[in-house]
């Protein structure tokens, strides 16, 4: 059995769908992000960085050992599931170079960019057009870069489904949500289309669907989730 440490959020979905294509044994633990769930001394120890998802797994490959294996950060956990149930990680080491390039370009670029411009639609307070601009003109960048990859290929590494598209995939999904329409990314609108049909997919995106949405709960909260530094992280602060 796997503990999921878990929000519905792109990264949060980018596990909830690994695990639902696998077909492993998994069991939710909602992380309240909005509430500073992620900041708690015991989810801590899991997570160093205080960021969902995480994972245990109770029951890992042999040579893991028999305790428990927690593991943090979505690039890491979707590899080790990939190893562990020998699902969508194909063995040939030339695609397997393919994917992992994708699988760490989503870390450092499409994911990071994504989540600023996230944070200054959604959450920052009055104006502040610099950053908009910034954050917008790379994630609009970014789809660039998966617009060219897809010109020839129906996924990411080619005409085989695989890791580097659903990790990939989440943070495009909610494009539109953010104010950035695929009118002029074809390519990339037919591919968010053809994995959401998916019905691993749907179920990995509706996984704690009542729990979408929402602003931090208070002005403690917004303080605790956006205010962070070395001195208060892990604190409870």
């Amino acid at each position: 059995m796997i503990d999921f440490y878990y929000w519905p959020t792109p990264n949060g979905w980018k596990i909830s769908i690994m695990l639902e294509e696998c077909g492993l044994d998994y069991r939710m633990v909602p992380v309240d992000i909005n509430a500073g769930d992620q900041f708690e001394p015991a989810f801590l120890a899991i997570s160093p960085n205080h960021r969902m998802p995480a994972i245990v797994d109770h029951a890992p490959p042999a040579d893991y050992g028999d305790a428990p294996v927690p593991i943090f950060e979505s690039g890491a956990i979707i590899r080790y599931l990939a190893e562990k149930a020998q699902c969508l990680y194909p063995a040939e080491a030339r695609l397997r170079k393919e994917i992992d390039e994708w699988l760490f370009w989503q870390v450092g670029n499409l994911g990071p960019m994504g989540g600023q411009m996230s944070h200054f639609v959604n959450y920052a307070p009055g104006e502040h057009p610099y950053s908009y601009k910034r954050y917008t003109g790379e994630y609009h960048r970014c789809l660039g870069v998966l617009e060219r990859r897809l010109a020839d290929r129906r996924y990411l590494v080619g005409e085989q489904y695989t890791i580097a598209d659903i990790i990939n995939w989440p943070w495009v999904l909610i494009s539109k949500a953010m104010g950035q329409p695929l009118d002029e990314f074809p390519r990339v609108a037919a591919w968010r289309q053809r994995i959401k049909e998916r019905p691993a997919v749907q179920r990995g995106v509706d996984l704690g669907k009542d729990m979408r949405g929402g602003q931090p709960k208070s002005e403690a909260a917004r303080q605790r989730l956006f205010g962070q530094t070395a001195n208060t992280a892990g604190t409870g602060e």
